[in-house]
């Protein structure tokens, strides 16, 4: 059996599969499809933007995804300075129900309607929650990575998931004003917490963003390395039915490139983060 060591190392690199773009507007949403070349009944998942960060930050992720056989698509929606969770959430629902719905490509790339996903990083990690708990057939893996605080919180829908899920999670996010990721972790009581070691929540995106001008910080090759491992596998098992990569699904298992969730204190409470907000 491979080690899961050599697993991760082998899902950093692009997979083996040519990748073709294409543009959701032809469905009338403003956003990106990105699939292999061929395939037929593959595993979709519709992927949710960081607040002030545009799809195209997430090109190499989202080309990543294909390469390994996941069709991903992300609408380009709600990127003003006051975001509604809801309305992306809306629209994450929307582009997966394009990529189910639509025969991509040439004619030679399908979506199984049964290998659905929804993900999202940071904003459009708490819209990937919103949209899993609000869909009627439910989603089959859910994933939010560095998920931050949003008006209403994803907590509340998080607690009527009973999707299994991975919550991404950096060290020392539980005392950081804007993640959300342990007590939403929590809230979801079948989620997986995932605390990636040395990763920085912000580097996600590639590129230089908008959300730099707010202190954020830029591109991390680390952060980009162990969240398209960790996040190609979970996905290859749990919509793809891989069974090589069971462990990246089996919260018993301490995944390269992470660290014990233990080690990880309690949230901030919401008068503690209010204190803080007003000492500034």
């Amino acid at each position: 059996m491979t080690s899961t060591r050599k697993l991760v190392a082998a899902l950093a690199r692009p997979g083996p599969h040519h990748v073709l773009r294409g543009d959701l507007a032809f469905a009338g949403l403003p956003g990106v499809v990105y699939t292999p070349e061929t395939g037929l009944s593959l595993p979709g998942v519709a992927f949710g933007h960081d607040w002030l960060t545009g799809v195209e930050r997430y090109s190499g992720l989202l080309e990543h995804l294909a390469s390994w056989g996941v069709v991903a698509a992300a609408p380009d929606t709600e990127r003003g300075l006051a975001p509604s969770v809801l309305n992306l959430a809306f629209d994450l629902g929307t582009a997966l129900d394009i990529a189910a719905g639509v025969r991509l490509g040439p004619g030679k790339i399908s979506v199984h309607p049964d290998r659905l996903g929804v993900v999202g990083h940071g904003f459009g990690g708490s819209a990937a929650v919103f949209a899993a708990a609000g869909m009627k057939a439910k989603p089959k893996a859910v994933v939010a990575i560095f998920p931050t605080v949003t008006s209403p919180p994803a907590e509340q829908p998080a607690a009527t998931l009973s999707v299994p899920g991975v919550v991404f999670s950096a060290a020392g996010d539980a005392k950081k004003l804007r993640s959300n990721a342990v007590g939403l972790s929590r809230a979801w009581r079948p989620a997986t917490l995932r605390v990636v070691g040395k990763a920085k929540p912000s580097g996600l995106a590639e590129g230089r963003r908008l959300a730099t001008a707010f202190g954020l910080s830029g591109p991390d090759r680390k952060t980009h390395e162990a969240i398209r491992a960790l996040l190609t596998g979970y996905l290859l098992y749990v919509l793809g039915d891989d069974k090589t990569y069971r462990a990246f699904a089996d919260p018993d298992v301490e995944l390269p490139k992470t660290v014990a969730a233990e080690h990880e204190t309690a949230p901030v409470t919401a008068e503690e983060k209010f204190v803080a907000l007003l000492k500034g």
